[in-house]
């Protein structure tokens, strides 16, 4: 007697069956979006939109990540949350400003999968999406990858503009959470970060560290699409970041506007001359 069929296909099976689900509208609970909707392989499986679009064409509250490289990212998303990939993957489905919102039952009868394999499915394709860049080569041995404005940006990347502080390793991220002053405290648009996940008052106004890999096909910039260039993304940390007031004296005494405002240690303001700004860019492109 023979084993029973597999419920779950076979790993490089099931990428492939992600990569259909991913560009799949019957995903959504309108069918009117896809996964691939905000993530276009084009733009390194993010978008060029300030904020992401959800279904009926509505703005959510952050900008679109980028998916290369996922798989080696332990936390997801501008927050921090989403943990095993396959649960993230899930998530936007049943959201109602992406998605949804919509039951299991709901997606079952309309795609025909589980939500389990639906999940799992779409978590092994995102974990084929790598790409080499030039920076790699480079790192692999070959010195003419880089021009000589790209090899001062790396310099300065490391050295005088503290970038390496916290984009390092393989992934040009350290997969922290700093606080730039870009949380809108009291505004409309204000969003607290990595508070909105652990309730902890130091995380408010802390985001996670983004990997620059690929950083030049993914703007605009930060988590709420603030900044709409490369060169502006210099010219915010040379002159040290952002800032929140308050609108009274009653909201600066808040202890959790008293976090927000808290300026991580690692950015401060920098003397850099338009060359090295360029250089900047110029290595950032490499990425």
């Amino acid at each position: 007697m023979g084993l029973p069929p597999a419920t779950v296909p076979p790993y490089a099976e099931r990428a492939a069956l992600g990569a259909g689900l991913f560009f799949d509208r019957r995903l959504s609970a309108r069918g009117d979006v896809s996964c691939a909707t905000c993530h276009w392989p084009e733009l390194a499986w993010a978008d060029d939109k300030p904020l992401s679009r959800g279904t009926g064409g509505k703005a959510t509250r952050r900008n679109t990540p980028s998916l290369l490289h996922t798989a080696r990212t332990p936390l997801f998303d501008w927050d921090g949350k989403g943990h095993p990939l396959a649960a993230r993957s899930l998530a936007p489905l049943f959201d109602p400003a992406e998605m949804g919102p919509q039951t299991a039952t709901r997606l079952e009868d309309r795609v025909g999968l589980g939500t389990a394999e639906i999940g799992e499915s779409l978590a092994a394709y995102v974990r084929t999406l790598q790409r080499p860049s030039r920076f790699d080569l480079f790192l692999a041995g070959d010195k003419s990858a880089l021009s000589d404005e790209e090899l001062e940006g790396l310099h300065l990347f490391r050295t005088k503009a503290g970038c390496a502080n916290c984009h390092s390793g393989q992934l040009l991220t350290d997969g922290r959470f700093h606080n730039l002053r870009l949380s809108s405290f009291g505004e409309v648009s204000q969003d607290l970060g990595r508070y909105d996940v652990t309730s902890v008052p130091e995380d408010a106004g802390r985001f996670r560290t983004p990997s620059l890999r690929h950083v030049s096909m993914t703007a605009p910039y930060m988590h709420n699409g603030l900044l709409p260039s490369l060169r502006a993304v210099v010219n915010f940390y040379a002159r040290g970041g952002g800032d929140v007031r308050a609108r009274n004296a009653a909201e600066a005494a808040r202890p959790l506007f008293q976090e927000a405002a808290r300026l991580s240690p690692l950015v401060e303001a920098l003397t850099l001359g338009d060359s090295e700004r360029e250089a900047l860019v110029a290595f950032l492109k490499s990425l």
